[in-house]
């Protein structure tokens, strides 16, 4: 089976699948996530995205799907290009205690921006749709978006974790005051 899947409408903030926690996926290799992983895949590359979790398309399934390209890596050396990753259950282990705020946005959350805390390390581990356990440790960039993808499997937005809510703001605003390239 070769069809092409239409892409999944991206859910926006206030939607029930983005407030509470995700239910675990019992078999990975089922049809069915493969069949959501792949409309998910096309809702990511409609909306421009770098990640994509299934609560954003309304399903409330612990799946996440990101990919880091070569722009956005930082100085870091643990920070690292990734290709489009999907995982399954995934869990994340701080390496240690440094966080730092960085500028994220959010496809449930179109045009706005704010300064979100997030750990520099981080180890993941999840299961992937074949069945094969994947563990990384990676920092910077790389390290963020996975938290970030992460955290919608616990019901949880960006704007949760700023420390000022001040910071939230409107991407097009940033950019014009040159917070934001």
């Amino acid at each position: 089976m070769n069809e092409t899947l239409p892409p999944l409408p991206i859910v926006k903030a206030g939607h029930p699948a983005l407030r509470r926690p995700a239910a675990p996926i019992a078999d990975p290799t089922a049809d069915e996530w493969r069949k959501l992983a792949a409309q998910m895949v096309a809702s990511l590359r409609e909306a421009g995205g770098v990640g994509l979790a299934a609560p954003q398309v309304g399903v409330e399934a612990r799946l996440v799907m990101f990919y880091v390209p070569p722009h956005r890596i930082t100085d870091r050396p643990d920070d690292t290009v990734c290709d489009l990753t999907i995982l399954c259950n995934p869990v994340i282990e701080p390496l240690d205690d440094e966080q730092v705020e960085g500028w994220e946005g959010c496809l449930s959350l179109p045009d706005l921006r704010g300064l979100v805390p997030r750990f520099q390390r981080i180890r993941y581990s999840g299961i992937q749709l074949d069945g094969e356990r994947l563990v990384r440790e990676v920092g910077g960039f790389h390290a963020r978006v996975v938290q970030h993808e992460c955290d919608h499997l616990d019901g949880t937005l960006y704007p949760q974790r700023m420390r000022d809510i001040r910071s939230l703001v409107y991407a097009d605003e940033l950019i014009a005051a040159g917070g934001l390239t």
